[in-house]
C-alpha cells in the first residue's frame, strides 16, 4: 500500500523525515510545507514547496501529513489533518498544553486516524536494550538524566527560536521521562521543577536552564536536566543512568563526545550493567557488564525506522491507544514541571 504524505517543516527533524519517506517504498510524497525556501538535499529537490500548510491540505488531500514545524502551530496542524481524514506523524512534544495534546488525541480517535508522536528513542535498538535491562532489575528505580546541549551560530539560533515558545527541559524532557513511564510502568503523582535564566538573549520569563525531579507511586524517583545555549558545560553533560536495589544500568559514552553533535542525543557506544549481589565476604559477586552497541543506526536511519513503523500502523491497522496516552503522560510532567519553575510549588498530578 502506498501512502501519500504531506511533510510540514523543513527543519533538522522535518529534513530527516522527508529523506525517510523519499526511500520508503511505501510512501509517495506529493507535496512538501515551509513558511521560506528551504535548503534541501538533492534528493528531495523535486517535489514542490507550498508555503501555506491550509492550503497545500486541501489542495492536496494527503494520506497521512508529518508535522515537524515548531510546538505551538503542532496541535492546530494536527487536528486540521485529522479533521480532513489524514493520518499524522507530529515531532515531540505533541503539543504546548496538555489540553490541546488531549484534544489532538480525541481528534485522531473521533475521526478512525492513526497518531504517532515522533519519541524516536523507541525506535533505537540500544534505547530499547537500555529499558529491558532496567526492567529486569526490577524497581523501585532512581532515574539520573539529563541532555545538556552548548550551542553557538546556527544551533544557538535554533535554540533561542524553540524557546520563544518552548523551554529545554520540556522540548528534550518529553523523551526522558518517557523512558522512565516504561521502565517504571508506575503512576506519576508529583512533579519538582526549578530553572535558571542564564542569557539575556531570551525573553524574562524564559529559562534555558531546567531540572525536574518526578515522583512515581511505586517509589520510584527521576531526575532530568537540560541547557541550551554557548554558556553550557561540556562536563557530563549527557548522563544516562538507572539504579535500583538490584544494581544500575548506565549509557557509557565514547571520550570525546561533544553535546553539539546530533547523533550523539541518541547514540549510547555502550551499555554497562551493574549488579549488586554480594558474597559472604563482602565482594561483588560478577563484574560489571559492558554490553557494545557498535553499528546502531545513525540519525537518519533511526528516522527511517520511525516512518516505517508509522506505514506499519496504517496499513497493518496497529493500535496506537497505549502510544497516544504514553505521549500525553510524558507531556503532563514536563508541563507540570515547567509550572513548579514558574511557581515554585511542586505540582500534583
Amino acid at each position: 500500500m502506498s501512502v501519500r504524505v504531506l511533510v510540514a517543516g523543513l527543519g533538522n527533524m522535518g529534513r530527516s523525515h522527508a529523506l525517510a519517506y523519499h526511500r520508503h517504498p511505501g510512501f509517495e510524497i506529493v507535496g512538501l510545507v515551509n513558511r521560506r525556501a528551504p535548503k534541501l538535499e538533492a534528493e528531495l529537490g523535486g517535489y514542490k514547496v507550498l508555503a501555506d500548510y491550509g492550503a497545500a491540505l486541501r489542495e492536496l488531500h494527503p494520506d497521512l501529513v508529518s508535522v515537524n514545524t515548531y510546538t505551538d502551530t503542532h496541535a492546530d496542524y494536527a487536528v486540521m489533518a485529522l479533521e480532513q481524514g489524514a493520518h499524522v506523524f507530529v515531532e515531540k512534544p505533541l503539543a504546548m498544553t496538555v489540553a490541546d495534546a488531549e484534544r489532538v488525541v480525541s481528534a485522531a480517535k473521533a475521526n478512525g486516524r492513526k497518531l504517532v508522536v515522533g519519541y524516536i528513542l523507541r525506535h533505537h535498538p540500544s534505547w530499547i536494550r537500555f529499558i529491558a535491562e532496567a526492567r529486569r532489575l526490577g524497581g523501585p528505580y532512581a532515574f539520573r538524566l539529563n541532555l545538556n546541549q552548548q550551542s553557538s551560530g546556527a544551533n544557538w539560533q535554533t535554540h533561542k527560536t524553540l524557546m520563544e515558545t518552548t523551554s529545554p527541559i520540556v522540548d528534550c524532557g518529553v523523551h526522558y521521562v518517557d523512558v522512565m513511564c516504561q521502565i517504571t510502568d508506575a503512576k506519576p503523582v508529583e512533579v519538582r521543577g526549578m530553572g535558571v535564566r542564564l542569557s539575556d538573549e531570551i525573553a524574562p520569563d524564559m529559562y534555558n536552564y531546567g531540572a525536574l525531579q518526578v515522583l512515581f507511586d511505586d517509589g520510584s524517583r527521576g531526575w532530568y536536566e537540560a541547557a541550551w545555549g554557548p554558556m553550557v558545560s561540556e562536563n557530563a553533560f549527557f548522563i544516562k543512568d538507572v539504579m535500583s536495589p538490584n544494581g544500575a544500568v548506565s549509557i557509557v559514552m565514547e571520550p570525546g563526545a561533544r553535546s553539539d553533535d546530533l547523533d550523539t542525543h541518541t547514540r549510547t557506544d555502550q551499555i554497562r550493567v551493574h549488579r549488586a549481589a554480594l558474597k559472604a565476604d563482602g565482594s561483588f559477586v560478577g563484574a560489571d557488564e559492558l554490553i557494545s552497541m557498535q553499528g546502531e543506526p545513525h540519525h537518519d536511519a533511526l528516522c527511517a525506522r520511525e516512518q516505517d513503523y508509522v506505514h506499519r500502523a496504517i496499513v497493518e491497522d496497529l493500535d496506537l491507544t497505549r502510544h497516544m496516552n504514553d505521549a500525553v503522560q510524558s507531556l503532563r510532567i514536563c508541563i507540570a514541571a515547567d509550572e513548579s519553575i514558574r511557581t515554585g510549588l511542586a505540582v500534583k498530578l
